[in-house]
């Protein structure tokens, strides 16, 4: 019996992750979920795929153990694209100078291969814990979360979990989340010879921009959380016009709202909606939303004096980490899928967000392997007999 990480393997499941490509878009996370059932499977686990979509695969493996609450881990097999400016190869793991190279390597296969890990020591020592233990790997979490909103959506009974997400092994209680509105800002389309016969929609988007501007000014940035900052409203794409010579009769302005826990979805929504309103008082301005572009979804915070993040906090202080935490993640990440359906939960992992989704992503070694035991001492602590 085995409570120790096999560092070896760990590097060998990394690899053969990493090798797996599930750049997203589109996704295709299949293989990587046939590969992860076949080894959770051989460890004893009851293991299901969840295919939501043709190529996006779920994976939800279970121990039962005997009595007591039901604890999950939880990350995410997809990775955002290669792009340019690697020094080696993207999806083959290299090892240097004490980190491991490629895409994936903390955002989140790195994470995943720890949690496997995790997994099998505690299935190797179940006299020491009792209830039940789920690794939920889900597709889709870079751009829509569809994998975790799939899951969620059947009600699962979970207490407690932890989010694999890179960290640097400290603990993250709460994180925002993000609300993406399409307004159409709506003109008088006419030949760009006699622009006076119609209205630019550009013209009026125009003036749109400015009352955004305003609202995130006086309003929005002012609302602060203590662990992930301020809540903010910007604007990310503009979209006008369809010839070069029609003066355009309509706009499209993506608003991109980040909300900070507390702050309800809705009630975001009819700010927005009343934003509109204040556009056509003060300028005679028509303007509608006609989409909601998906997000991963809304903020979330759980509870600093919660058995999770104290459970957390302990683990990650004691081996190593200097500054355990509480913090907040400036994104959004799959924990609000989990607290949606009553868990407890926090957010840790190996590597730093700083270098996710930039060429040369890498995990710290040593960060890799030691999160692999901060995951098997929370799910402990969550599972005492």
């Amino acid at each position: 019996m085995s409570t120790s990480p096999d560092v070896a393997r760990m590097k060998r499941e990394l690899a053969r992750l990493i090798a797996i490509d599930t750049q997203n878009p589109p996704g295709h996370e299949a293989p990587a979920a046939q590969y992860l059932h076949d080894l959770l499977v051989t460890d004893g686990f009851d293991v299901g795929l969840q295919e939501y979509r043709h190529g996006r695969v779920n994976v939800v493996a279970r121990l039962e153990n005997g009595a007591g609450p039901v604890f999950a881990f939880n990350t995410h097999m997809d990775v955002v694209p290669v792009g340019e400016g690697w020094s080696s190869d993207p999806l083959s793991l290299t090892e240097k100078d004490g980190r491991l190279y490629g895409r994936g390597a903390c955002d989140c296969k790195g994470p995943l291969a720890a949690m496997l890990e995790a997994m099998r020591m505690l299935a190797t020592d179940r006299a020491a814990w009792s209830g039940t233990l789920l690794g939920v790997f889900v597709a889709d979490e870079e751009i829509a979360s569809e994998g975790a909103k799939f899951y969620a959506a059947s009600h699962p009974r979970i207490d407690a979990a932890v989010v694999g997400e890179p960290t640097s092994n400290a603990v993250f209680s709460a994180h925002k989340g993000s609300l993406r509105p399409v307004v159409r800002v709506h003109g008088v389309s006419a030949h760009s010879g006699t622009p006076h016969l119609g209205e630019n929609a550009i013209y009026r988007a125009g003036e749109l921009l400015g009352l955004v501007a305003e609202h995130h000014d006086k309003v929005v940035r002012h609302r602060n959380h203590p662990l992930v900052g301020a809540a903010s409203l910007t604007v990310t794409r503009i979209n006008g016009g369809h010839a070069d010579n029609v003066l355009p009769g309509a706009c499209d302005l993506l608003l991109d709202r980040r909300m900070v826990p507390g702050e309800d979805e809705d009630a975001v929504k009819r700010e927005i909606d009343e934003l509109l309103v204040v556009a056509r008082e003060r300028f005679g301005l028509r303007a509608e939303v006609v989409d909601y572009k998906a997000t991963t979804g809304g903020a979330t915070e759980t509870a600093q004096d919660s058995a999770i993040v104290q459970a957390s906090l302990a683990a990650s202080r004691a081996h190593g980490v200097t500054k355990p935490g509480p913090f907040g993640f400036q994104g959004a990440c799959d924990l609000v899928h989990f607290t949606g359906v009553g868990a407890q939960g926090v957010v840790i992992g190996p590597g730093d967000l700083a270098v996710a989704h930039k060429p040369d992503e890498f995990v710290p070694t040593d960060e890799f392997i030691t999160s692999s035991l901060i995951y098997r001492d929370v799910a402990k602590a969550m599972l005492r007999n």
